[in-house]
């Protein structure tokens, strides 16, 4: 009879990411507005700047309240660091595969453009990527293992972002 084979942690059903995104988000647009305030860096013409700032933070709020809509809908949850119990195909979810994190970077957008500063459009991008390789690939990896065709399938006929 040989030494017991040590037992296993049972595996964590939920993706792992690295940052959570609410708060992410919001410390860039700290920082952006942080940045504002030292040393603005204007755009130009401003009424345009501030339109499109205002209607990008309208379609935000829209797209985020549609999206957390969907997931209650679907019974699954909103939280990332949760386990997923569905897969969200409805509202957004129908143009883009991460209407949250979306409307996130639309968001900051939206809010450099209202400042009219370039800095906080800048960072946008920063968001982006941080929300993509320390969320949404992860939260992919996540997805396909736990429901494997039918998300593969999914993500074969909507787009990451839009």
């Amino acid at each position: 009879m040989g030494a017991p084979e040590p037992a296993q942690a049972p595996a964590v059903d939920s993706p792992a990411i690295l940052v959570f995104p609410p708060l992410l988000a919001l410390g860039v647009l700290l920082i952006g507005a942080g940045a504002h305030l030292l040393h603005p860096v204007n755009i130009s013409p401003l009424l345009p700047a501030r339109v499109a700032g205002a209607l990008l933070a309208i379609a935000a709020v829209w797209i985020v309240l549609a999206a957390r809509a969907a997931m209650a809908r679907a019974g699954t949850n909103v939280n990332p660091r949760l386990p997923s119990t569905a897969i969200v195909t409805g509202g957004p979810y129908r143009f883009t595969r991460n209407p949250m994190y979306l409307s996130l970077c639309l968001l900051n957008l939206g809010m450099g453009l209202l400042l009219c500063d370039l800095v906080p459009v800048l960072l946008t991008a920063g968001l982006a990527a941080v929300l993509h390789y320390g969320v949404i690939v992860r939260e992919e990896r996540y997805l396909e293992r736990k429901f494997g065709g039918a998300y593969s399938a999914y993500r074969g006929r909507v787009r990451r972002w839009l």
